[in-house]
């Protein structure tokens, strides 16, 4: 496919994805009128007008020679509007297709761009407020000036640039109600209610839905005073696991080895504050033995389909060692989820809890999230927690192997449509390692410079980086501005494949600041380490 970047004014920016280009659909007419035939796209702005020839190489010219095979092409004007076609060469009719706008700016909302940008019924991305790695890469455009935290505006720039397609990443929006407002407005959205996504936003509601429809989990208390809590860690022992009850970040839980530890994390939570509200109850809970692993499926509030597994790398450390972090790495399939174990999960965990949901008179719709224990004593799952999005870094070994139009797929969750739904996956594994900035989960240097990532990029086939933390500096170079920064992702035919080009473009990259595991897979691939 060729990609034609056109900077116009006035802002703000716009990232198009098209066959034919028939940009009268998308503009007002007084604003672009445009015109495609063989390959070029004419183009009017107010009194400007220009041509760009966006045909492929493998066309020749009538003398023999072959246009050029540029496939990323920038013509420039002093404006902050910026239009990306992407020329599909395809005139005849299509299918429905929408303009979608990503709410995040992370890695998990690169991967989605990435995915949603490669989707045939797809016309255009937008991400908000995005990031400097997903306007670099053309996945989408990013919007950095829209407050997503302020529906009304979220609706407005909707209305204007006819998006079609909210798709809501982080978990924070959704908590504070985005998909209720954008619902209300006419907008499809994908991404649960505020009173849905409490399934994230409170892990005491969580348990209680848990209790009610039968569905396993560890055993729990949930205490807002202290000294109750303590009594109660006291009787049941370590090693146990304490946790905030809102969101905190991902840093919310303790997996306390001894009492001390556990009292520790109470009076950080309760009598400290170091959460606030998150932390003004805790969840205290058995302690399970097993191997974690991830479950998403998709929901339209009535139905369920499962996507792939995945298996993640939370703890900071090789071996899965030191504090618990967003997450190192993560590959998919995983192995710990066999089939059999799969069938279980739907039954017993997921469609209970959209049919609970449903019954509660909230239903689900979005992506569910289950962190799951495969228990060691029994070998069978139970739910850790739910998160109401997709996970990060899950989301892009996901969305790397996924070969169905997720566009049209999401569409159908929010229109109740799910039923009879198959998704398509590459055959083979997909690996992302994490590369974070020296020193988290703790305190880090933000400002410093990545360097070689387009020679990273082209290592290997397959290699894709999604950038989940990065500015660009004056000099035009990638500075961190995060603790987790990138996300090296990789297909193989196998997963020891997917790891060795993973590591083989990890190591391409010149940034002395930051670190990364090295035992990412080590899990499902235990007799090769990473030399």
């Amino acid at each position: 496919m060729a990609f034609t970047t056109i900077n116009l004014s006035p802002s703000p920016k716009l990232a198009i994805n098209n066959n034919g280009f028939p940009a009268s659909q998308f503009f007002h007419s007084s604003f672009l009128r445009s015109k495609s035939f063989l390959g070029t796209s004419s183009f009017s702005v107010e009194s400007l007008s220009f041509t760009v020839d966006h045909r492929r190489s493998s066309r020749p010219h009538c003398d023999g020679s072959r246009w050029s095979s540029t496939a990323f092409r920038r013509v420039s004007l002093k404006s902050e509007l910026s239009v990306s076609v992407d020329d599909h060469g395809s005139n005849g009719a299509s299918a429905e297709r929408v303009v979608v706008l990503v709410i995040g700016g992370g890695g998990r909302e690169h991967a989605l761009c990435y995915a949603l940008q490669r989707s045939p019924s797809c016309d255009a991305v937008f991400c908000a407020p995005g990031n400097v790695g997903i306007s670099a890469s053309g996945n989408a455009t990013s919007i950095p000036d829209l407050d997503i935290s302020d529906s009304s505006a979220v609706i407005s720039f909707c209305r204007k640039w006819s998006v079609g397609l909210v798709v809501v990443g982080p978990e924070a929006p959704l908590v504070s109600g985005l998909a209720n407002d954008l619902v209300m407005a006419g907008i499809p959205t994908f991404g649960p209610s505020a009173e849905a996504a409490a399934l994230e936003g409170s892990k005491n509601f969580m348990k209680t839905i848990c209790d009610k429809y039968g569905i396993p989990t560890a055993k729990y208390q949930t205490f807002s005073d202290a000294s109750a809590a303590k009594r109660y860690i006291e009787e049941q022992g370590a090693p146990i696991v304490i946790k905030a009850d809102g969101l905190a970040a991902g840093k919310g839980v303790t997996v306390a080895m001894t009492i001390e530890e556990a009292y520790k994390a109470v009076d950080s939570m309760l009598v400290e504050g170091v959460f606030g509200s998150a932390g003004c109850r805790v969840i205290v809970e058995e302690f399970l033995e097993g191997e974690e692993a991830s479950f998403f499926a998709l929901v339209d509030g009535e139905n369920a389909i499962p996507l792939e597994s995945a298996q993640d790398h939370k703890r900071v450390g090789e071996g899965d060692t030191g504090p618990n972090t967003g997450g190192m790495g993560a590959y998919s399939p995983a192995p710990v989820l066999t089939k059999e174990l799969q069938s279980v999960v739907m039954e017993s965990i997921i469609l209970p809890t959209v049919k609970g949901m449903s019954m509660e008179g909230c239903k689900f719709v979005g992506v569910l999230y289950a962190g799951l224990m495969i228990e060691k004593k029994s070998g069978l799952p139970k739910l850790i927690e739910y998160n109401v999005r997709f996970g990060d870094p899950e989301c892009q070994v996901l969305m790397v192997r996924l070969e169905s139009d997720l566009a049209k797929v999401l569409l159908a969750a929010c229109r109740g449509e799910l039923k009879g739904v198959t998704l398509n996956w590459s055959p083979g594994s997909a690996m992302v390692v994490v590369m974070a900035s020296k020193g988290y989960p703790g305190s880090y240097e933000k400002g410093t410079v990545i360097r070689n990532l387009e020679e990273a990029e082209h290592v290997a086939p397959s290699v894709e980086i999604f950038h989940a933390g990065t500015a660009l500096h004056s000099d035009g170079n990638f500075i961190a501005t995060g603790g987790r920064v990138l996300g090296i992702t990789t297909k193989g035919k196998d997963l020891e494949e997917a790891r060795d080009k993973a590591y083989l473009a990890v190591e391409e990259i010149n940034w002395p600041e930051g670190f990364y595991r090295k035992d990412i897979g080590w899990r499902a691939l235990p007799q090769k380490q990473f030399a």
